[in-house]
């Protein structure tokens, strides 16, 4: 109770979180709050921000303090086959804050998964992703889409890749008419205008999107994708969160770095995302890495936002003693209240602006009540 009042949202999670991960058989890594930078330069479009904070290392290589935590961890783990590598970190990262558009350091926490990833491994990431969510506020949402069923559309449709990012950029801002004005000026049929169309449309509940994708997934490339997707779906309907999980293709990202499932999770009262993830096998390969990669992570310094309802008192008692008391009576008293469960103030007066449930004094070795606002 005493670390729950005086821990800051973002710390609560840490402890929640940091529990949950470890049920599941998630262990700790520990990094470095600093690495070469050269590392960022040639994957700057994963990072949240491409504003990194650099410095000169004693041996003249340019260093960077961490903007990213996933990149770290690809970088210091070895492909190992038929292995799956599950970890969790709590680090501080240093970017330009979604608040105050200054660096700051954020505490971030999350989790990666990596190595022969399957279905089972995909679900789990994903369930731990709404758990954590859970964690954090109960109305929370959960988004997801499959980048190999965008990427899918976008090939069908035969576009160039600079087309397709407009597209994808149109995508992720559920910009119909955006869609509709690139398609025409690409010279892109009204029946694969339309599939994009559709595909942007298709937002709600498992049971009611995944009926809706089978009529857009007509290609051997779309039905794969769609299996897969609907593999994973299929668990996560029988899950404790599933109706709080919406399939969502406005979730758009680079498909340079990512493939596969990826996902977005909002709580109530704070407007911009708390969490992110994804399948990052193509990130994997570009390190030169065969192995396959999903994770998330949690931007705990967007929980500062995060409103609570406000307590209806600051203190269960408060407890008066005047100079007659003895110490010892009055230290008994209190831890008794404590052990009752109780939070209890020791005053002589009444402290000004001190919403309290009761008021006690202390005469002697008992405790008489004054005045009881519960």
């Amino acid at each position: 109770m005493f670390l729950s009042n005086i821990l800051k949202n973002e710390e609560k999670a840490v402890f929640a979180l940091r529990s949950l991960y470890r049920k599941y058989g998630y262990t700790p890594f520990k990094m470095s709050k600093f690495e070469e930078y050269d590392l960022y330069v040639r994957n700057k479009d994963f990072l949240v921000s491409d504003s990194v904070i650099t410095f000169t290392g004693m041996n003249g290589k340019l260093l960077a303090l961490k903007p990213d935590v996933t990149l770290s961890i690809v970088k210091n783990t070895k492909d190992l086959p038929d292995t799956v590598q599950k970890v969790y970190y709590n680090e501080n990262v240093y970017r330009v804050s979604k608040n105050t558009h200054e660096f700051k350091e954020i505490m971030q926490t999350g989790l990666e998964c990596i190595g022969a990833i399957g279905i089972y491994d995909i679900y789990e990431v994903i369930s731990l992703a709404a758990k954590s969510l859970g964690a954090i506020s109960e109305n929370f949402v959960l988004d997801l889409s499959h980048i190999g069923i965008v990427s899918a559309v976008l090939d069908s449709i035969g576009c160039s890749r600079e087309t397709g990012k407009k597209i994808l950029t149109c995508i992720g801002e559920k910009n119909q008419s955006g869609i509709e004005k690139i398609c025409a000026e690409n010279n892109i049929s009204g029946e694969d205008c339309e599939k994009i169309v559709s595909l942007v449309g298709t937002y709600g509940r498992i049971e009611k999107v995944i009926p809706e994708l089978r009529a857009i997934c007509d290609t051997p490339e779309l039905k794969s994708s769609l299996a897969e997707f609907e593999s994973i779906c299929a668990l996560l309907i029988s899950s404790e969160f599933s109706d709080k999980i919406n399939i969502d293709f406005s979730i758009a990202t680079d498909m340079r770095y990512y493939n596969g499932v990826v996902f977005q999770g909002f709580v109530e009262n704070v407007p911009t995302g708390v969490l992110s993830g994804g399948q990052y096998d193509n990130l994997m390969k570009k390190m030169g890495r065969k192995s396959g990669a999903i994770g998330f992570a949690v931007y705990l310094d967007t929980l500062e936002r995060l409103n609570l309802v406000e307590k209806k008192y600051d203190v269960d008692c408060i407890l008066l003693y005047d100079e007659s008391t003895e110490p010892a009576d009055l230290a008994n008293a209190v831890n008794k209240l404590i052990a009752d469960g109780r939070e209890v103030m020791v005053q002589k007066a009444v402290p000004e602006n001190i919403k309290y449930k009761q008021l006690l004094k202390i005469n002697g070795k008992e405790v008489d009540e004054l005045e009881n606002n519960d």
